[in-house]
């Protein structure tokens, strides 16, 4: 081989840092959906902000292009007997429910086989909740789960047996066995009505106080809260057309009110929507009971509504107790972005990724906030070699910023930490560092890796130059090329590091 011929073979996808195995679906496909980390959009129609930027239809595209496999859709009673979806009350513009049903149909499984749920947000009157359940029908067809399948009559299929099929998540009347008996009758004008609990005030702004109530094991019904002289919930009656109830199958939403009452009563196509305030405390109050809680039931964790300019909160807290759908705002790059697209780079990008054993145990004893006790840890070495035509300052007119690499772990907090090399200056063609790290990751199926480059500033602070992020246990040993993306994740190619990986168990 050539000196150019081995350039070239370093450079090439053989030699990247990820594994090849992890680029494709490798992992057990045939646990119940329960099992896996789900890959999960927040109001999916927003491109810009919360509340005066367009929607469009382009959310919903770029999300499923990137592997997403849970979309929300906030539905509200439109002109001409026609859904729209929008954020509703704020100034975003509207689009057409069936325009949006048409765009998800058309890309639903470009980049991943695997099952697509449909998070309705359903503040439709019963006409058109009938309206919305026709549009689903018509524009899906075979691939819409209308039915529980006949090897699953109690407990969640697997995503292997779910293979091409569009999945609603929405408010359910009766229980499976009624929804079959009803299969193929005419159910239009059917509505029920149901009581639902709901907070007079955002999820997000609960005191601690009524948090501790109901997460008082003596404490078996909401109405303590009444009782304290805290009236955070009411009760409210919700109409529910039965030709959209009947399309929720496996995915049944259900109010999250605490872990006791979820484990008396919750069932299992019952999935929870939790605000990431709430869900904060909650890891801290009773991080092992919220584990357990999602060991059995789907747990979608969204961001709080004071996050107006779609920011994103970090998402590895909520996948270190289990969260299977960890929903951000897809729309707003940065480090919880980088975090959910590194660690979906891993089984095909299909969208799906198997939880480690003691998320999965209902009788495990993991809390990630306290130091394992059967601990297998890994020991990783990097050695930082060099970059590669590393993307250039905008603050220079040539190619010589005084380029830095900073090394972050993310996973269970005793595991987190940061490291960074020393700055480079006036160099991003070919810097070299050749600079030995040591990191040793206690829980390291939960860890991620993140590389990022950065132009040093001492006056407005260090200006991003590129990244890449990928779990831990998806690294290839040896000599290995570290490909950079751009903040909003375009490759920037050619640009790489260059480095060494070892790591033992």
């Amino acid at each position: 081989m050539s000196f150019e011929g081995f350039i070239r073979y370093m450079g090439s996808p053989e030699c990247q840092i990820l594994k090849t195995d992890c680029g494709k679906v490798y992992q057990d496909m045939n646990h119940p959906l329960n099992d896996y980390f789900i890959s999960s959009s927040h109001n999916t129609y927003l491109v810009s902000d919360q509340l005066l930027g367009p929607s469009d239809l382009w959310g919903y595209v770029s999300a499923l292009v990137k592997g997403c496999r849970c979309l929300e859709i906030d539905c509200w009673d439109g002109s001409r007997n026609e859904p729209v979806v929008y954020h509703g009350y704020t100034l975003t513009s509207k689009l057409l429910f069936k325009t949006v049903i048409q765009s998800i149909q058309k890309y639903a499984f470009i980049t991943s086989d695997y099952p697509v749920v449909l998070s309705l947000e359903n503040h439709c009157s019963p006409s058109q909740q009938e309206v919305m359940a026709d549009i689903l029908q018509s524009v899906f067809g075979d691939a819409l789960l209308s039915d529980m399948l006949d090897d699953f009559p109690d407990k969640l299929p697997s995503p292997k047996a779910l293979k091409f099929k569009i999945l609603v998540r929405n408010k359910k009347i009766g229980s499976l066995r009624e929804t079959r008996e009803r299969k193929g009758s005419d159910k239009h004008g059917q509505v029920e009505e149901y009581e639902e609990i709901d907070q007079d005030v955002d999820d997000e702004v609960k005191e601690s106080k009524a948090l501790a109530i109901l997460e008082d094991d003596s404490q078996k019904e909401p109405g303590a809260i009444i009782a304290a002289g805290l009236p955070l919930f009411r009760r409210r009656r919700v109409k529910v057309a039965m030709a959209l109830s009947d399309l929720v199958i496996y995915t049944k939403a259900e109010k999250f009110i605490s872990f006791q009452h979820s484990r008396l009563y919750q069932q299992f196509n019952e999935s929870n929507s939790i605000g990431e305030s709430e869900a904060r405390k909650l890891s801290k109050l009773k991080g092992h009971e919220f584990i357990l809680h999602t060991s059995k039931f789907i747990t979608r964790i969204y961001p709080k509504a004071t996050r107006a300019d779609s920011s994103n909160f970090n998402p590895q807290d909520f996948w270190n107790i289990g969260c299977q759908m960890v929903a951000l705002n897809f729309q707003t790059p940065g480090l919880p972005m980088d975090l959910q697209n590194g660690k979906f780079l891993d089984n095909g990008c299909s969208g799906y990724i198997l939880k480690p054993h003691f998320l999965r145990d209902i009788k495990t004893e993991f809390n990630p906030n306290e130091t394992p006790k059967d601990i297998d840890p890994v020991t990783l070495t990097i050695r930082l070699i060099s970059g590669i035509q590393l993307p250039p300052s905008n603050h220079s007119s040539s190619n010589k910023a005084d380029t830095v690499v900073v090394l972050e772990i993310f996973g269970v907090p005793n595991d987190h930490v940061k490291r960074q090399t020393r700055v480079i200056k006036r160099n991003a063609f070919c810097p070299r560092w050749n600079e030995t790290f040591t990191f040793i990751i206690q829980v390291p199926e939960l860890a991620l890796i993140r590389f990022v480059v950065e132009n040093q500033s001492l006056i407005t602070g260090n200006e991003f130059l590129g990244q890449y992020t990928l779990p831990v246990l998806c690294m290839n040993k040896g000599y290995r090329r570290v490909p950079l993306f751009s903040k909003m994740g375009e490759s920037l190619e050619p640009a790489a590091l260059f480095i060494y990986v070892w790591y033992v168990r």
